[in-house]
């Protein structure tokens, strides 16, 4: 683990589910929104880095950031709304997994730049949105499927199941995975590491002057690629092995004393 203090931060960038937002309590705790904001006077730029849709961010929208990394990096915009990088999965992986869905058991959502649709409501498409804390989307409509314009994927495949399903069904895209229910599903080339450095690009900063807090597996691209990669304390193992520094879980003030312990909070 590294044991730099005040090191030279101008961009933090946080995922949302398990960092700054507690599933289980479904809520931010405050100190995670005064932190956020502190950061910010102080100059430092505030990203969000998520899996999330770009239009399932409203549990966050009151509190500022500078940036908005969606779709495991495959969408990513300025707070004014400025699309700075899109890009959408191989239309051929779609329509396999459409025909693939067809003859087997297995669930997906399609989630698009302004709307998600669910393929049925199995078991486990239906304890995600209770999880996440969101609507259930409504269903695919197979007259109307557009298979052009899909940003990612969720695929309700067991952990097992992962690496032959991608490399027969979807072999043009890539997988990751932050719960044992799904697996998110983004375009090749696509990851929270790319989505780092285009916004490094826009804000003209260099990596060594980036942060980032993360606990799930779509996260350890990220953590790997900026200066100090930030596991919570409710990481999986996984995460905390490839992170310089393990904080507390998203419950007891995680992002709050990683910030005090490298000496970018007053």
């Amino acid at each position: 683990m590294t044991s730099l203090q005040n090191p030279p931060i101008k961009a933090v960038f946080f995922d949302i589910d398990g960092t700054i937002f507690s599933l289980k309590t479904k809520s931010i705790p405050e100190s995670t929104r005064k932190a956020i904001k502190n950061l910010r006077e102080k100059g430092i730029k505030v990203i969000v880095a998520t899996g999330r849709s770009v239009n399932d961010l409203s549990h966050i929208k009151h509190i500022e950031f500078d940036g908005f990394m969606t779709f495991n990096g495959g969408y990513c915009m300025t707070v004014d709304g400025q699309v700075m990088f899109r890009k959408v999965i191989n239309p051929d992986d779609i329509q396999n997994l459409i025909d693939y869905s067809e003859r087997s058991d297995v669930s997906f959502s399609l989630m698009y730049e302004d709307t998600v649709r669910i393929s049925h409501e199995s078991p486990k498409v239906l304890e995600l949105y209770r999880h996440v804390d969101i609507p259930v989307p409504a269903l695919v409509d197979k007259e109307k499927l557009d298979i052009e314009n899909v940003l990612q994927v969720n695929v309700f495949i067991d952990p097992e199941m992962e690496e032959s399903f991608m490399r027969e069904i979807m072999p043009n895209s890539l997988s990751s995975r932050w719960t044992p229910l799904f697996a998110d599903v983004n375009p090749g080339g696509v990851s929270k590491q790319g989505g780092v450095e285009y916004f490094c690009e826009y804000f003209n900063i260099d990596l060594s002057e980036t942060m980032a807090f993360g606990d799930g597996g779509n996260d350890i691209s990220m953590l790997k690629s900026v200066e100090i990669g930030v596991a919570m304390g409710n990481a999986g193992d996984n995460v905390k092995d490839i992170a310089d520094f393990i904080t507390e879980d998203v419950h007891n003030h995680g992002i709050e004393k990683a910030l005090m312990h490298f000496g970018l909070l007053d």
